[in-house]
């Protein structure tokens, strides 16, 4: 995709700019600003970047932020093997749930990488995985459901995980909709050769873009912050609590469907030059979902015997 955005014979393209600072002037924008333009006919809208891109953190953040991510998935990973192996009975602890990424240990940092992750470009751009980073959150939240009932500690953590949750879909979209926007910025305009992010459109720029629909808030979100809010209320409450457990396993049931249906949207729509390492990352979320469902398919068995 890029290959083709970036085609040095767009109008007015100025020989002098560097492929990577014009990635860098349209992928890491912030504010876009729109300006009078004197050809209301071949250029309807003039837009230019109005924000300034503070510098990439040193590759030693990257190495942090992916040795972080990969830690905290090889925990859920083998902690749903070990699950699997005792037939669909809960192992986990109230201490093993810290090594999980819904976790109170892991969660804060994961949320510390999101929230600066805008400036996360050397070795890896943040834009590439963080996506991934969300959904396992929110797989390890919904694949792990371990507490006693009426414990308040178990509705503190939880409640901890759903702001955690919601944190980290806000600190996604400072990730990705400025890189959404460039795509869609590079895509269907032409440079007016004003200045280095200079370009006319025919039509208004939106924030995020319209060529790829993905968002950290979303249906699949709420979704899942909705059914963490029932296992709450299903917990600390006994009335009409089968009305809630019913409820809960179908929200939850659809956030799994939501997540997968995500998951196999994004590695459709992934970079050319990040497709590997985006393969690797959501390809390692549809390992943890199929384990999910083979839980469950373990669980039942155990049920009906």
């Amino acid at each position: 995709m890029e290959s083709q955005i970036l085609h040095p014979k767009v109008a007015a393209f100025q020989p002098e700019w560097d492929l990577e600072d014009i990635r860098m002037a349209f992928f890491k924008c912030t504010r876009w600003q729109v300006e009078e333009t004197l050809d209301p006919i071949n250029c309807p809208f003039h837009y230019f970047c109005d924000s300034i891109y503070p510098g990439s953190y040193p590759p030693a953040v990257d190495v942090l932020v992916l040795l972080l991510t990969t830690a905290s998935y090889l925990a859920t990973l083998v902690i749903m093997l070990i699950e699997i192996s005792r037939r669909g009975r809960p192992c986990l602890s109230q201490s093993k749930r810290f090594l999980l990424p819904s976790g109170p240990l892991s969660l804060p940092l994961i949320l510390l990488a999101l929230a600066k992750g805008p400036r996360i470009n050397i070795l890896f751009p943040l834009s590439c995985i963080a996506p991934a980073i969300l959904q396992l959150i929110q797989i390890s939240a919904l694949a792990f459901d371990i507490g006693a009932d009426k414990d308040p500690r178990y509705a503190f953590l939880e409640a901890s995980t759903i702001s955690g949750i919601l944190h980290a879909s806000v600190y996604l979209d400072s990730i990705i909709l400025p890189y959404y926007t460039g795509i869609d910025a590079l895509a269907s305009s032409t440079f007016s050769g004003e200045c280095l992010s200079c370009m006319c459109r025919k039509e208004v720029l939106v924030a995020g873009g319209k060529l790829i629909s993905y968002r950290g808030w979303s249906m699949t979100t709420f979704c899942v912050i909705v059914a963490l809010c029932l296992r709450i209320i299903c917990r600390l409450s006994a009335e009409n609590k089968g009305k809630f457990l019913s409820i809960q396993s179908l929200l939850e049931s659809l956030a799994w469907i939501l997540i997968t249906k995500d998951c196999i949207y994004l590695v459709s729509n992934s970079r050319p030059e990040q497709s590997l390492l985006q393969a690797a990352a959501f390809g390692g979320i549809l390992v943890l979902i199929c384990l999910h469902v083979l839980k469950r398919f373990c669980t039942l068995i155990m049920q009906w015997h």
